[in-house]
């Protein structure tokens, strides 16, 4: 009797916990169309909390994160993280980020994604800022995992080429 209740104990637990954390979401990483919808999906949202449980699914445990830039002095600078370095540090202000356009190179089971975006203040708001996020992707036979991104974004005298912004 007693092995029985630890049993159904033990499920009843197991199941909860699935529930608490249903990542991965199959329609996430089971295409790259999925993959990369959520990467966006998951920064964008009212001011609060971002989807980082759901980020997480996407990452490869050893994925890495970069942002590119000027600084206001003008010098480039380069901002390496780790994923939990990036979840630590995103500002919990309305942000709503989309693609506009995607070049995508594959070679066996890696994938290369040239990003362009909008980014916005409030949903369906003005364009605030654009770039480019380059994101490198493994499919490992069952699924899709981000490897590392990084991004840069649009600035006088770095606007976005056309081949980034339109079909050629």
């Amino acid at each position: 009797m007693i092995r029985k209740i630890v049993t159904i104990a033990f499920l009843i637990g197991f199941v909860h916990v699935s529930a608490q954390n249903p990542y991965p979401l199959t329609k996430d990483v089971a295409t790259l169309d999925g993959i990369i919808k959520a990467y966006y999906e998951v920064v964008s949202g009212p001011a609060g909390p971002k989807q980082t449980e759901r980020d997480k699914s996407l990452h490869h445990p050893m994925a890495n994160v970069m942002v590119s830039g000027i600084t206001r002095s003008g010098e480039p600078f380069l901002r390496a993280m780790t994923l939990k370095e990036f979840h630590a540090n995103v500002p919990q202000d309305a942000f709503y980020e989309s693609e506009i356009h995607r070049v995508t190179e594959t070679f066996g089971n890696i994938t290369h994604v040239w990003s362009t975006y909008e980014s916005r203040d409030q949903l369906n708001g003005p364009v605030t800022g654009r770039g480019i996020n380059s994101i490198q992707l493994y499919f490992d036979g069952e699924r899709w995992w981000i490897l590392n991104w990084i991004y840069d974004s649009e600035r006088t005298g770095n606007e976005i080429p056309l081949k980034y912004l339109s079909e050629n």
